[in-house]
């Protein structure tokens, strides 16, 4: 098969010198037939004599000048005649494209070129598989486009072409095909090029046809919806008007309620409510517009306008609803008491001063100087935070609403959307006051700590403007496009962590950390709070089901290792079930006594733990301490010794600044090695692993256990099986301080550990830890990493 774009030797020897046409608004492609009208000077000197083939060339420019094509069109002269005015014209039959030569002499005045005419078919006969698949497509593609624009006569004169060049050419007969693609097309020499420029094109028009006709489609379906939506409209208001229930009852109805409010409403706002009424009366029910100012305004009237509850600060009925609500937390309660005391000496010299109460309104100045802190619980799951902040609304005599923040990456969530959404509303703070019910209620945010941002905005920034009692006496919300007092709202805020807070936003908030509870603040909960409320849960009667208190503390004991008391009420729930469904079923009497014995029947097997001294049974492993987002607790450090050489090898999903303590371990040691007497064998490298490698760990407390267990693997000696440690360290040996250090005794009572190594500049935290935890651990305050290994290590 031969290459289709070299002429073949017959029409090489075959340059022919012809006259040429110059043709100005037009062009001929082979094989067609056309009537040239001779009025130019070109074109009648071009046929001056017994002319039978002519070139013809299309000829384009602007004002630069004029050119010819490169490739025009041979035709031979079927016939000459006179057009009706007297113009010569001629009947030509294109036959071949030809390239444009170079310019010669011929017979008469006209333009004569060398013309090399060239062949579109192959030698042989055959098509190249790309041609023919090229081909294949483009008739797809014109028949497509053919159906939906109603060429039946294109559709028949595509059907009756076999030729891949002719079946290129008939892109021509498009009627939108420009000037200069016409031109282009006949230039393009190759087939296979002329097919892929007018493939290309064709699907062009095909792309366009159907995005017009999809155009058409949505706007014939609009316009019809539109069309119903009005009959229905019409129709509605014939029936009202019948009915005598126009829309003015509404209107009227806004009005009243905006006069029954507005004493209770600033000025900027009760205007803005006017105005929007103002609108509403102006639109037409028809309009879409209408429905959004309706939205808008039975939004705006939800909100409780003038209903503030009188603020109750007896400072002794507050600490008996706090103690009866929760046990321990005394460090807690007094914090609450304090920021209720100081509320109700604001409130006395205020009202001495002749400024309004609490409950009543005043100016924005005043409204700033009333700005307080606002408090942020800050501990573990189960250690009753919520539970607090419903205690603090009681305690003052407010209504108590909760707002998740867990989760929320929306900016829009907070300050709302704008109204030009579809589908908008007010943000949460909003929403709490009209669940709440008045404009003065305890709000408790909760999960602050889980708030995150991302292309939508970033809701940490807005809730700042919430909680800067200098700024949320004037907080605008989006939605209601009004400036809306919240100074006396109560904010209190929970978090399981402070790490993932941003840093403006915590800086507003008062911290009050619950580290969580001691076995004997457990049992004396479940005895007092859970058992009470299980029981009504259940359906059962106060003695119907009796838990005996060594059966609760064993349960403390061996079935819970949380800082928190949710698994220990879950537990006690499902031993009241079960005994609850023995009593229906008639297996048992009233009352039922569960017992230590009986718990293996109803709560299953106990969580057995290995015990600390089982895991420190070998030279290389340390008991640290550390705190977590559910708690306190005991993490075990190994370290070994593997083949290689290098940088060691940290493992245990370690975050950059436990690694740094590893790296500060290691240099430590090695700077002591004399001193200690170890020395790292050649050709070893070191290995240290946290086990527990699915749960992210990070912080610098790990330093003093990660170096004791290097010490105790190089020299042998293992690390005391009831030891736990404490404490950033130094380059120096310096033990450095951490925090934690309640929630981190409180691990090491669970974990059976019975002494204890921390910093000695957090001596002074031990005053926050309960003493029943203290009696059974033996703390030891250490400044140097020497005293930690003499502490630490058995004997050499």
């Amino acid at each position: 098969m031969s290459d289709r774009s070299t002429p073949t030797t017959e029409h090489q020897n075959q340059v022919r010198q012809t006259p040429v046409i110059p043709l100005h608004d037009g062009v001929v492609f082979p094989d067609t037939v056309i009537t040239v009208t001779l009025q130019s000077p070109e074109a009648l000197a071009a046929v001056d004599g017994p002319v039978d083939e002519v070139l013809l060339v299309p000829r384009f420019g602007d004002d630069r000048g004029q050119r010819y094509a490169r490739v025009g069109v041979l035709a031979t002269v079927e016939d000459r005649r006179s057009t009706p005015d007297g113009s010569p014209a001629l009947t030509l039959k294109a036959v071949q494209r030809a390239r444009v030569g170079v310019g010669v002499i011929g017979v008469g005045a006209g333009l004569w070129v060398e013309a090399e005419p060239i062949d579109d078919e192959w030698v042989d006969g055959e098509i190249d598989d790309i041609v023919a698949t090229l081909a294949g497509e483009y008739r797809a593609t014109a028949e497509i486009l053919l159906e939906k624009i109603g060429g039946r006569q294109l559709r028949h004169l595509l059907r009756d072409v076999d030729r891949p060049g002719a079946l290129a050419d008939s892109i021509a007969h498009w009627p939108e095909l420009s000037f200069e693609r016409r031109v282009e097309l006949l230039e393009a020499v190759d087939v296979g090029d002329r097919l892929r420029l007018a493939l290309g094109w064709l699907r062009e028009a095909l792309a366009a046809v159907e995005l017009r006709e999809r155009i058409q489609n949505d706007v014939a379906e609009g316009l019809e919806k539109q069309q119903r939506e009005a009959l229905l409209r019409r129709q509605m208001d014939a029936i009202r008007s019948e009915l005598d229930d126009g829309d003015d009852d509404a209107i009227a109805g806004y009005r009243s309620r905006l006069d029954a409010a507005i004493a209770e409403m600033p000025e900027a706002t009760s205007t803005a409510i006017s105005k929007e009424i103002d609108r509403l009366e102006r639109t037409g029910n028809e309009s879409m517009e209408a429905n959004w100012i309706r939205t808008w305004l039975d939004t705006v009237f939800e909100l409780p306008w003038g209903e503030r509850r009188q603020e109750s600060l007896d400072l002794t009925g507050a600490r008996t609803v706090l103690d009866r609500d929760h046990t321990g937390l005394d460090e807690v309660k007094d914090r609450l008491i304090e920021f209720l005391a100081i509320r109700k000496l604001r409130a006395d010299r205020a009202e001495r001063a002749g400024e309004t109460d609490e409950a009543g309104s005043a100016d924005g100045p005043t409204r700033r100087r009333r700005g307080g802190v606002i408090l942020s619980l800050v501990g573990p799951p189960g250690v009753g935070k919520t539970s607090l902040g419903e205690s603090i609304a009681e305690a003052l005599g407010r209504d108590f609403v909760r707002v998740s923040l867990g989760g929320v990456r929306d900016e829009a969530e907070i300050r709302g959307h704008r109204r030009t959404y579809v589908g908008a509303r007010p943000g949460r703070l909003v929403r709490a006051l009209s669940e709440a019910g008045s404009m003065n209620p305890v709000v408790l945010l909760d999960e602050v700590d889980k708030v995150g941002g991302d292309w939508r905005g970033d809701p940490s920034a807005a809730l700042l403007e919430v909680l800067d009692p200098a700024q949320n006496h004037s907080f605008r919300d989006h939605y209601l496009e009004f400036e809306l007092d919240l100074s006396d709202v109560v904010f209190v805020a929970t978090a399981n962590v402070l790490d993932t807070i941003p840093g403006p936003l915590l800086d507003r908030m008062d911290v009050i950390t619950l580290d969580g509870y001691s076995a004997a603040e457990k049992a004396a909960i479940a005895r007092d709070h859970l058992l009470p409320r299980l029981q009504r849960d259940n359906a059962l009667d106060d003695n119907e089901v009796v838990i005996t208190d060594a059966a609760i503390e064993h349960i403390t004991a061996d079935y819970t290792r949380e800082a928190g008391v949710r698994r220990l009420e879950r537990l006690l729930d499902k031993a009241l079930r079960k005994s609850a469904t023995r009593i229906a079923v008639g297996d048992a009497t009233a009352p039922v006594v569960v017992d230590v014995d009986d718990l293996r029947d109803l709560l299953g097997r106990a969580q057995v733990e290995e015990p600390a001294a089982e895991r420190l049974d070998r030279p290389g492993v340390a008991a640290g301490l550390a705190v977590t987002g559910a708690g306190g607790d005991v993490l075990f450090v190994e370290t070994a010794l593997v083949d290689g050489e290098g940088e060691p090898i940290l493992t245990g999903q370690l975050g950059d600044v436990m690694k740094e303590s590893a790296v500060i371990a290691r240099s430590l040691v090695a700077g002591r090695a004399a001193e200690l007497g170890v020395e790292v064998p050649a050709g070893k490298r070191l290995h240290v692993h946290f086990p527990a490698g699915a749960v992210p760990k990070d912080g610098p407390s790990a330093g003093i256990t990660m170096t004791t267990a290097l010490v105790s693997l190089l020299t042998g000696r293992q690390v005391r099986s009831d030891v736990g440690m404490t404490g950033e360290v130094t380059l120096q040996g310096r033990v450095l301080p951490i925090g934690g250090v309640k929630q981190k005794l409180l691990a090491a009572h669970r974990g059976g550990l019975r002494t204890v190594i921390i910093p000695a500049a957090n001596a002074e935290d031990l005053d926050d830890v309960p003493s029943e935890v203290l009696e059974h651990l033996d703390v030891h305050p250490v400044a140097d990493i020497d005293q930690v290994l003499a502490l630490a290590l058995t004997p050499a």
